[in-house]
């Protein structure tokens, strides 16, 4: 063969092995949930590529025959390209011998830093920037070399699914979209710009709605503000004009025998038409509705689902004991979900200081400790056992927590600053230089 006719056929195989390059890494880049709008956009071809990824067998030893037997060829083409030209030229300067072995280390060079580049580097490069439009455009190809190479393909895919199955592998790669995976990729979102911080603070906590306790959220029972049956009208009227709620929880004697709650508005409107605020007998009856009542471990979802089934929005949460530990409404839930996007008269729970500390409510929920001080959750002892960082300290300790208590864990100091009787009010979050993730309480 020619120098000219070597050179057209290595420019040839190096284009071949370009194609393989960019189809093999155009199918394996290819997103499926693109790919599946796609289809259902009308793409035939977004949903011919589906078919081929969730067997994509045939296709990848399709590839890798392409590639090895056109590597093959390029060396030796390669050889008889270069390796007499490369000689002759050497041959002026170095002995005859010398000259054909360096030439043929030269050619052989050449040939191969022209395959890495131009049939391997660059062409994955391009296939990774849009790998479904790719994908799509070369599959017609791949299927004709797939029809081409039948009885090999089916021969090498036959023996390589005999080996997974006797190394005990899965044939089929696990297509699921578990949440970690949502998770992961709202969190690239947010690092290249596409999606702002609050909004994959949002996306998180609506996955946090199956693993949260209603406890996380709840108002608690020592903040609960609810009105006795037997209350008279002024002590009602005093109680609401203090304590202005939408809600209020009804009572016959103590806050654990609920017997209903209240609407603020009904209230508001029998005040407007000077009738009596009567909570039990005929007129209570009509005014105290019926209340959901729901157990301490459920989590926010669940609530959510209650609330739906009940067609309800506001719940009293109970112990195992019958106990009233808190009440929950649909705009807690709601503003658990939306986080620092709902602006609220509260005071924050989390505030960072100028000395880089944080001070934090003993009833934060212990995940929006773990996303303020950037910790991963695998990281927490104990998982499960508490909700909020009060509980953590808790648990930590092993005790009901005293002020200037604390506990050290993964390189952050967890000192109690104020305690209202048993109630954790403050705790103050100092990062550590000792980086060690361990529990050390005082």
């Amino acid at each position: 063969m020619s120098s000219a006719g070597s050179l057209i056929t290595i420019a040839f195989l190096i284009a071949l092995s370009a194609f393989f390059s960019v189809a093999e890494i155009a199918l394996a880049s290819a997103r499926r949930l693109r790919l599946r709008q796609l289809a259902d956009e009308g793409e035939e071809r977004a949903e011919a590529v589906l078919q081929v990824q969730a067997r994509p067998g045939n296709y990848f030893t399709v590839v890798q025959i392409g590639q090895n037997m056109v590597a093959i060829l390029g060396g030796v083409v390669g050889e008889d390209a270069l390796s007499p030209f490369a000689a002759a030229l050497l041959g002026q300067a170095l002995e005859p011998r010398t000259a054909e072995l360096t030439g043929f280390i030269v050619s052989f060079s050449i040939v191969t830093s022209l395959f890495i580049l131009l049939a391997d580097l660059l062409p994955k490069r391009l296939a990774m920037t849009q790998p479904e439009r790719l994908a799509m455009r070369l599959l017609p190809a791949m299927r004709g070399f797939m029809r081409l190479l039948h009885p090999v393909v089916w021969l090498f895919n036959g023996l390589a699914d005999a080996l997974v199955r006797l190394l005990g592998f899965p044939e089929q790669r696990d297509e699921r979209i578990t949440p970690a995976d949502i998770l992961a990729l709202t969190e690239a979102g947010a690092e290249a710009g596409v999606l702002h911080e609050r909004e994959q603070e949002v996306i998180e906590n609506v996955f946090e709605l199956d693993t949260r306790t209603v406890e996380s959220a709840m108002t608690t029972r020592d903040r609960i503000v609810y009105l006795l049956q037997d209350e008279s009208e002024d002590i009602i009227r005093a109680r609401i004009a203090a304590q202005p709620h939408s809600t209020y929880l009804v009572c016959d004697g103590h806050i654990d025998q609920v017997v209903g709650y209240v609407d603020a508005a009904d209230l508001f409107a029998r005040m407007l038409r000077e009738e009596p605020l009567a909570l039990r007998g005929e007129a209570g009856s009509a005014l105290v509705k019926k209340v959901l009542l729901v157990p301490d471990r459920l989590t926010l979802w669940e609530v959510l689902s209650q609330f739906r089934q009940a067609h309800e929005d506001f719940a009293v949460i109970v112990n195992e004991y019958s106990l009233v530990v808190g009440v929950i409404t649909l705009n807690d839930v709601m503003s658990t979900v939306m986080g620092s996007l709902v602006q609220t008269g509260d005071e924050e729970q989390i505030v960072r200081r100028e000395d880089g500390s944080w001070l934090m409510d003993g009833l934060t929920p212990i995940g929006d400790v773990l996303r303020a001080l950037q910790i991963d959750p695998e990281e927490l002892p104990q998982r499960g056992q508490y909700d909020t960082l009060a509980g953590f300290l808790m648990v930590t300790l092993r005790r009901i927590p005293r002020r200037t208590d604390c506990a050290v864990w993964s390189g952050y100091r967890f000192e109690v600053m104020d305690v209202d009787s048993t109630r954790i009010d403050q705790v103050l979050v100092t990062p550590q230089a000792d980086s060690a993730a361990q529990l050390i309480g005082t």
